[in-house]
């Protein structure tokens, strides 16, 4: 007698997809945005003249391949945060695992889900 076992099929694989896809990104681009939009954009120290006025960032936000960027780099910056801080509560037993995942996973989502109305509410 030979049984076909089927392996139990997870979505844990997208998590992990995002949050590798997070931290790569986080790793690459999160110090110079942080120098860039935290320190110099507002200061306007060591960027050009225009460079540090809202009207460009506006545009930049309402291109749609600069939207498709904010996007990503913010939903993917809070799922990679999401997986570290699930990953770290669940080692700490601090709740359910059911109420883990929804604290953070349910937080990355509303984030994105946010993040992709707010960049369609400024327009194209």
């Amino acid at each position: 007698m030979s049984e076909s076992v089927q392996a139990k099929r997870s979505i844990s694989p997208i998590f992990w997809l995002l949050f590798g896809a997070g931290g790569m990104l986080s790793a690459l681009f999160g110090p110079g945005l942080i120098v860039i939009t935290g320190l110099l954009a507002p200061t306007g120290t060591g960027l050009p003249a225009d460079f540090s006025s809202y009207g460009h960032a506006l545009a930049f936000a309402q291109n749609p391949l600069g939207k498709l960027v904010v996007l990503v780099v913010v939903s993917l910056f809070f799922w990679h945060g999401a997986e570290r801080l699930f990953l770290t509560l669940k080692d700490m037993k601090a709740a359910p695992l059911a109420v883990l995942k929804l604290a953070t996973y349910g937080v990355a989502a509303v984030v994105t889900l946010a993040t992709a109305v707010l960049l369609l509410a400024i327009g194209f």
